[in-house]
């Protein structure tokens, strides 16, 4: 029922900055938790920041804490990751996705929605 879309994506030097977007299709949007995840070549995927349904609590990975934002637009369906200060471990391909509807996503398990992905590298 849900599909997912990122963008925005693409090359840019250490320091600089990005927004990612993630465009979804649904009926449920408003009442999902979303996410940014991201893998590395060689790498596990790995969770980067959440956002709950209203936008009222997001979670965000230590690693990227004080760096990235993530928000949303509940009447445009869309979620954002602004993401500041890049560095070159944050290369990546990064993913959207969507969690049950009314379900705090403890787990990745919990997001039943994916993106197909896009590419952010970090160059030093």
């Amino acid at each position: 029922q849900v599909q997912l879309g990122e963008s925005g994506g693409g090359l840019v030097q250490a320091g600089g900055s990005l927004r990612l977007s993630c465009a979804a299709s649904g009926r449920t949007f408003s009442t999902s938790w979303m996410g940014w995840f991201r893998q590395a070549p060689g790498k596990e995927r790995e969770s980067v920041a959440a956002i709950s349904g209203s936008g009222g609590r997001t979670d965000y990975a230590d690693s990227v804490r004080g760096r990235f934002t993530i928000s949303r637009d509940n009447a445009k369906n869309t979620v954002y990751l602004q993401m500041n200060s890049l560095k070159p471990e944050d290369t990546a391909v990064y993913y959207c996705a969507a969690a049950r509807p009314y379900y705090y996503p403890t787990t990745s398990g919990a997001y039943v929605h994916w993106g197909q992905g896009t590419q952010v590298t970090v160059s030093s």
